[in-house]
């Protein structure tokens, strides 16, 4: 069954060929590329999200060992694993540690939340992101410290390569 030829020409998008097929893929696919550039945090998202969380604080560097590859071959499944530094004693442990990602529409990608009951602050999970950037993790102590350290991550396929 065929449509009549004068709706077609009223419809909204008309396909008359294999190459306005291709132009029209072609446009929607640089639409949502451009779409998920826009909406990417910033490196300053980055810094307002860890100001909101921690005021004015001093951040330090040390005591956080991140795992992460220098390059991903997938972004969907980026490998990171963590350990922070602590005797992890009543009067000295990790209470939370956050991880935050430059170039991910969320700049928050995972919290982990530890007590002085806990054996020692690390674990491992697979992140995602969106493009090639830096993963920088703040570490907040029980006397109040914060520490952070950071690494970029080169994303090569699955998150565009950028």
């Amino acid at each position: 069954m065929s449509l009549p030829q004068s709706s077609v020409e009223h419809s909204a998008v008309c396909v008359r060929s294999r190459r306005d097929l291709f132009k029209l893929a072609l446009g929607t696919s640089a639409a949502l590329l451009g779409f998920s550039t826009l909406a990417s945090a910033a490196p300053e998202a980055v810094v307002a999200e860890i100001k909101t969380m921690f005021g004015d604080k001093k951040l330090l560097d040390g005591k956080i060992k991140l795992d992460l590859p220098t390059i991903a071959e997938n972004g969907l499944v980026v490998p990171l694993a963590f350990e922070v530094e602590s005797p992890m004693t009543d009067k000295d442990y990790v209470k939370a540690i956050h991880f935050f990602a430059e170039g991910n529409p969320n700049p928050l990608v995972a919290s982990f939340m530890f007590t002085s009951l806990s054996p020692k602050a690390a674990a491992a999970i697979r992140i995602r992101l969106a493009t090639t950037q830096n993963i920088i993790a703040v570490a907040e102590m029980s006397n109040g410290e914060i520490y952070t350290a950071r690494k970029e991550v080169k994303v090569t396929i699955g998150g565009c390569g950028g």
